[in-house]
């Protein structure tokens, strides 16, 4: 793929997995855009552009339970990931033995470019905490106030 020495450059790649590749690079960035909303105020308020709903304010649940159930997921795929890589639960997939490069520059690009990966589940969770408390205590003025009428 890049070259590296310890990896294999020779891969065949299969019709399906360059689309899956980018479709999933895709997905992903749209997730990580839409985390953005937990902190800007398009999380809060439906923008202006979007026909029929601008303006409207979004349901707190609407917004912290997907979240909340993002981090969950990414935390347990990246403890997954960490343990296969330690204990091997899973065999390797190709033909060499080697499922990802272990030594030399191949493995340093590989947990250069992926650890940092494994802070944005607990990064993630904490911004869900952040956007519930802020949510609940805009709110709770109204909630306080005494029906008009």
């Amino acid at each position: 793929m890049l070259g590296l020495a310890g990896y294999d450059t020779d891969y065949q790649w299969e019709v399906w997995e360059r689309p899956y590749v980018i479709g999933l690079s895709v997905v992903s960035e749209g997730f990580a855009l839409l985390a953005l909303g937990l902190v800007r105020p398009w999380g809060e308020v439906v923008p202006g552009w979007v026909p029929k709903l601008h303006g409207r304010r979004i349901p707190v649940p609407a917004v912290v339970i997907p979240s909340a159930l993002g981090a969950a997921l990414i935390m347990m795929l990246c403890a997954y990931g960490v343990l296969n890589q330690i204990f091997g639960f899973v065999e390797p997939l190709n033909e060499t033995g080697e499922g990802f490069p272990t030594s030399g520059p191949a493995a340093w690009a590989l947990w250069t470019t992926y650890a940092p990966l494994l802070a944005w589940g607990p990064l993630l969770a904490i911004l869900t905490v952040a956007y519930h408390r802020r949510r609940r205590a805009d709110d709770a003025p109204a909630a306080i106030r005494p029906e008009a009428g």
